[in-house]
């Protein structure tokens, strides 16, 4: 039997899931399609990782792992929700919730000891962070906004703020000392085992990473951001956004730089607060309460500490006294710097350029602002489309282009700062990449505290990218950029075998440049004002940056955008858009029984999937689903069944019922399956005469808090209860199930 695996992840994404899924499975089963689940939520990966820690009757199988391997076989066929990419409040959040409902995990051991709890936080830290994407992601990304939700989006224009040619917003970023500035890079000429290690300065030799095995062709980088050049630079931040008059932000990955990026959001937290952490650095940190998790868990850990009221005092006057600082919820009084994985840049520097460059300062009003993002290896493109805004005014939705991407990634590509090579300094030497005959690969000089990362980037993957932007390129006829920076090391490399690469496939006819990041941003914006498309062939982070950054501008929403990995080795691995407020959409849920969250990713990310099980499966049914589920997508678009806002409006549910209603209408009146479409006859019909009741069904029930039995790990049969309220749409479901 032909099977799907859809995933089941976490926050609103899996809550959507307890909805759409059983029509999912009722309308693929017609065509002899199984569709399987498997658990890499948050939760579900700490249960995993933890197995050993764990009585046998609480274990839980390493779906993770298992469906790796599936992303390495022609036969897998994934649809992958967004998932939680844990900062550290988040991972103890879940950990404790799993605890209270009587899982027996351990608690995360800050200051490991044992040879044991050495073994636990090993275990925790291997979920941080984007611990999911590196896993499935055995192929190449080709993400872009489908015509039907580019003409929607230019027929139903969303709001977009006004600029004026006197803001005051920029982007600040490091001129030295930083990542970028750093880097060295290397391409292996054999395979080959390599050790990174740590010298100190009186030549005391400490590992760090041992048996890293490279490849013949691999691109190996080392980079090193200094803690003191980091420190100045943000103290001038925090100056000139005092002398500017403009709110103070900082803008970081902190989820998928599950390494780096905690730290330097740390030293935001210090260089914001000097006074306070001069004079109370070493209580707090004896007491546990790390800047690197925000002013939260410092917050919350200073109502049980000893003087924990006068330390709270001095971070409330620095905070008056200091330039006024970002807010992310102005209402509860939560900082930019509250929680580190509450800004992550890619998702609020477009957001805020849509808000006319603004964010939102204390008193609930959006001002200019000082978006200080340190490593400058990407900055310049955010600084790049503000300046054209700035010059040109707000972006058109009805009439601009689309900047679809390529993006590498397959095989963990430029994975940087988030995984076990990545290390703080804890005594001043050098780090070395040394490989299996001795010989120093890769060498920087480091002080204590500095940030040295490396990162790998295999052949295979490059060659793929290169094909695969070749492949859009000629397709949609458009041309394609390689967003590649001749002045950083790494993407030196990278041009050689980009331009080795291009040699090997028919580019007779297209147009493909290789351009900075910063020359390529301007390129594209120029020509999205004229109402050209321009493909994006980026790296990893460009990858994710750029598919928020002009989907956010374009269509509003990341989430509207169609993602398929075409994985290496032939299978497909079909992803539904970003998470980012899905945090959001749960309190919404709990406080009203309202779930604004648009499964609009998931219904495109199904049809990718029909298709590519109609080609490897030879099943010309699921291509029939397929291609009526895109006609019912459009059409819910246009009569504007997607999720409201407000209680009293339609929501996540409400738009699965209507693209079940017009699903089935689709199938009832195709073509090119007449068996079929007799099967679907008498569902369309049972769900067009009943509308007026579901929609009765779905609306009672808002306005009321929702009980699912927890955020992490809902409770199954409570959020089924709530994501699926409408007894009557349950029941033509479940029936066609048992059919």
């Amino acid at each position: 039997m032909a099977k799907i695996i859809y995933t089941h992840t976490d926050e609103a994404p899996m809550l959507a899931t307890y909805s759409l899924l059983p029509i999912v499975e009722a309308f693929t089963s017609t065509a002899g399609i199984d569709v399987e689940t498997r658990d890499i939520s948050l939760a579900g990966r700490i249960v995993a990782a933890l197995a050993d820690f764990l009585p046998a009757e609480q274990q839980a199988s390493d779906d993770l792992a298992e469906l790796g391997e599936l992303a390495k076989s022609p036969e897998a066929n994934i649809i992958k929700l967004p998932n939680i990419s844990a900062s550290m409040p988040q991972l103890k959040a879940a950990i404790k919730e799993l605890q209270d409902q009587g899982i027996q995990v351990p608690d995360y051991p800050d200051n490991p000891s044992t040879d044991e709890e050495k073994r636990i936080r090993a275990a925790y830290d291997s979920v941080k962070g984007s611990a999911v994407n590196p896993v499935l992601r055995e192929g190449n990304s080709d993400r872009r906004a489908p015509a039907a939700v580019k003409n929607y989006a230019k027929a139903h224009p969303h709001s977009m703020g006004a600029w004026s040619k006197d803001s005051k917003t920029n982007v600040a970023t490091m001129g030295e000392g930083d990542f970028r500035h750093n880097e060295k890079s290397v391409v292996l000429d054999a395979p080959t085992t390599v050790t990174i290690q740590h010298v100190a300065t009186d030549g005391t030799v400490t590992p760090l990473k041992e048996g890293l095995k490279l490849q013949e062709g691999e691109v190996l980088d080392g980079t090193v951001m200094s803690a003191e050049a980091l420190d100045t630079f943000l103290a001038d931040q925090v100056r000139r956004a005092a002398d500017e008059g403009i709110l103070f932000s900082t803008h970081l990955k902190a989820t998928m730089m599950k390494v780096s990026d905690p730290i330097i959001f740390g030293h935001v937290v210090r260089a914001f607060f000097p006074g306070t952490f001069a004079r109370y650095g070493d209580k707090l940190e004896a007491a546990g309460l790390s800047a690197n998790n925000g002013l939260a868990g410092i917050f919350s850990g200073l109502e049980s500490l000893d003087g924990g009221a006068e330390i709270r005092a001095s971070f409330d006057r620095e905070l008056a006294e200091g330039p006024a600082l970002a807010m992310v919820n102005s209402d509860k009084g939560i900082t930019n710097l509250h929680v580190p994985s509450d800004v992550i840049v890619d998702a609020s520097m477009p957001a805020m350029i849509r808000t006319s460059g603004q964010m939102w300062n204390a008193k609930g009003e959006t001002q200019d602002t000082l978006a200080v993002i340190p490593d400058s290896s990407y900055a310049g493109i955010y600084q790049a489309v503000i300046d054209d805004c700035r010059a040109n005014g707000a972006y058109d939705p009805t009439t601009m282009g689309s900047v679809p991407n390529v993006g590498l990634m397959a095989q963990k590509a430029e994975e940087y700062g988030s995984h076990d090579k990545t290390f703080e300094i804890e005594a001043p030497g050098t780090v070395q990449v040394v490989d299996e005959n001795g010989k120093v690969l890769l060498e920087h000089e480091v002080a204590k505290g500095d940030i040295w990362r490396a990162c790998q980037t295999k052949d295979a993957p490059i060659q793929d990218w290169v094909k695969l932007a070749v492949t859009r390129a000629r397709a949609s006829e458009t041309p394609a950029v390689f967003w590649l920076d001749p002045e950083r090391a790494h993407d030196r490399n990278l041009i050689e075998k980009v331009e080795r690469y291009l040699g090997d496939h028919d580019t007779d006819g297209l147009e493909i440049r290789i351009m900075t990041p910063i020359d390529a941003t301007t390129y594209s914006i120029e020509r999205i004002r004229r109402g050209e498309d321009t493909i994006s062939v980026t790296g990893n982070v460009l990858r994710d940056y750029n598919t928020d950054l002009f989907p956010i501008l374009e269509l509003g929403t990341s989430a509207k955008m169609l993602s398929v990995v075409p994985l290496m080795n032939g299978g497909g691995l079909f992803e539904t858009g970003a998470g980012g407020s899905a945090p959001k959409h749960v309190q919404q849920l709990l406080e009203e029984n309202y779930l604004r969250w648009d499964s609009l990713g998931e219904f495109l990310a199904l049809a990718e999937s029909l298709r590519h099980l109609a080609d490897s499966d030879d099943n010309p049914r699921a291509r029939v689903l397929a291609g009526a589920l895109d006609r019912a997508t459009e059409t819910l678009l246009n009569e504007g069944k997607s999720p409201a806002r407000k209680v009293g409006q339609i929501d996540n549910r409400g738009s699965h019922f209507y693209l079940a209603l017009y699903w089935a209408q689709e199938l009832a009146k195709q073509t090119d399956d007449a068996e079929l479409a007799e099967a679907f006859k008498p569902i369309a019909d049972q769900l067009t005469q009943a509308e007026s009741t579901i929609d009765s069904e779905l609306l009672a029930v808002q306005g009321s808090p929702a009980d699912i039995g927890g955020y992490y790990r809902p409770d199954d049969a409570k959020a089924a209860k709530v994501m699926r309220p409408s007894e009557t749409l349950n029941g033509i479901i479940d029936a066609l199930s048992k059919a």
